[in-house]
């Protein structure tokens, strides 16, 4: 199904990198409100979507064209070598001239066809299906550029910490230096501290290689110049404030792109039936001609006289035997129809257990984002109490390194949960059919 391969699809053509129009001008810093638009309007795979939807709508006007009067002009010049002859009463007579040209207006009128009555019962639902598969373009990209969005402030947030955690290392390397110039501890707390730091500066040049990466990654979600930096604007509280509680809302399929895709295609999979069963009935059209015909066995004498030639008719084609071929295609076309509500009904299963384990995840994270919060504020009350206990000589600079490394491994992982939170609640909200472009 296409419903299947929207988002493979996405992925794959921003990885390899689908030619894009550069923008004249480009946003300095982006939100994720900004990002999002951004993407709907440079996305390569949204702007083919929406290109989709105008080849559509040219070739539902170009079938509903032959409802229209078809007007057409033909011309013939023919040079007969050899007439041809016929015996007529006994005797040998040439029928034709040597020179022959004629001038056609012909006019046609449909009446009645099946291919035509087709396209116009089902404009609107074409139409239609073209523009549910850009709006379900439209919110994979969203979905995955939101995710990928999070995913850097993510990154960027660890690579804050580490730089936060490196001055502190700094501050504690000068008080172990001091309390060893001046003889109150040895060695041992300096080196210590010296190792912590090293340490922290290859960690932190360890995620801002990984930022550049998943930087890269989301500019091709969102159809940016490679070329361009992206700078990504947040407020960190202003998205604490917008995760709330997990709601117990149940989903409504009425609201899921892909039940509505469905159900368009359910649409025209029954005129497709109705198409076929009407095999039966009869072409009619009223065709019509006007002919200038010249004759003559001298070429430059040709157009010296015109005899013309006119008629109209009307034309009824009607199917008597095909070999089974009509029996065969409504056979086809029943089981399509069949298939296509098996496929709702597949969705209609999938759609709860879908949202169950998107509420469950985003449930899980919530908590744990609570939990970690917590954890968060009392590593940093630890830390302070004991970084000021270390510089009165009552704890070890051992506890020191112990509070920080506490401190620096809460607030990634605050972060991080706190970003997997939103992530999730992005899926919840697909899920429930909320995202809607």
């Amino acid at each position: 199904m296409r419903t299947k391969l929207i988002l493979p699809a996405l992925l794959l053509g921003c990885l390899q990198g689908i030619a894009q129009t550069v923008p004249d001008s480009l946003p300095k810093e982006l939100d994720l409100e900004q990002a999002i638009a951004f993407s709907l309007k440079h996305q390569p795979l949204v702007q083919q979507s929406e290109i989709d939807q105008k080849i559509t709508a040219a070739n539902v006007r170009s079938r509903l064209a032959d409802w229209y009067p078809q007007v057409n002009f033909n011309y013939n010049l023919q040079h007969n070598f050899v007439v041809q002859t016929n015996i007529i009463g006994g005797n040998p007579v040439k029928l034709g001239v040597d020179n022959v040209s004629a001038l056609q207006f012909t006019l046609s009128q449909t009446l009645f066809n099946r291919d035509v009555l087709l396209a116009r019962r089902t404009k609107q639902d074409v139409l239609q299906q073209s523009l549910q598969y850009t709006e379900q373009q439209k919110i994979d990209v969203v979905v995955a550029v939101s995710k990928a969005y999070y995913d850097v402030i993510a990154t960027t947030q660890q690579v804050r910490v580490a730089e936060e955690n490196i001055n502190r290392i700094e501050r504690s390397l000068k008080d172990a230096k001091f309390q060893y110039d001046a003889g109150v501890a040895d060695k041992t707390d300096y080196k210590r501290a010296t190792i912590a730091l090293n340490n922290a500066k290859a960690s932190k040049i360890a995620n801002e290689e990984i930022l550049k990466a998943k930087q890269e990654f989301l500019k091709s979600l969102m159809g940016y110049p490679a070329e361009a930096p992206v700078q990504l604007r947040y407020d960190s509280l202003a998205m604490e404030n917008s995760i709330g509680l997990p709601g117990s809302e149940a989903p409504d399929l009425n609201n899921r792109i892909e039940f509505q895709l469905l159900s368009t295609q359910l649409k025209l999979q029954e005129a497709n039936l109705k198409y076929n069963k009407w095999a039966y009935l009869p072409n009619v059209s009223l065709n019509g001609a006007y002919n200038l015909n010249y004759l003559n066995n001298e070429f430059s004498k040709l157009y010296n006289v015109n005899y013309p030639a006119s008629f109209a008719a009307i034309t009824l084609g009607f199917p008597i035997f095909q070999g089974g071929k009509r029996k065969a295609n409504i056979d086809a076309a029943s089981w399509e129809l069949e298939r296509t509500k098996l496929d709702l009904l597949s969705l209609k299963n999938s759609v709860n257990a879908a949202y169950s384990q998107a509420m469950a995840t985003y449930k899980s994270t919530y908590i744990n984002y609570q939990a970690l919060k917590e954890n968060l504020e009392l590593a940093s009350e630890v830390y302070d109490v004991i970084q000021l206990q270390y510089r009165n000589g009552i704890k070890t600079y051992l506890e020191v390194i112990n509070a920080e490394t506490d401190l620096r491994t809460a607030t990634i992982n605050y972060y991080t949960a706190l970003y997997n939170v939103l992530a999730s609640k992005v899926d919840v909200q697909k899920e429930l059919g909320q995202i809607n472009y």
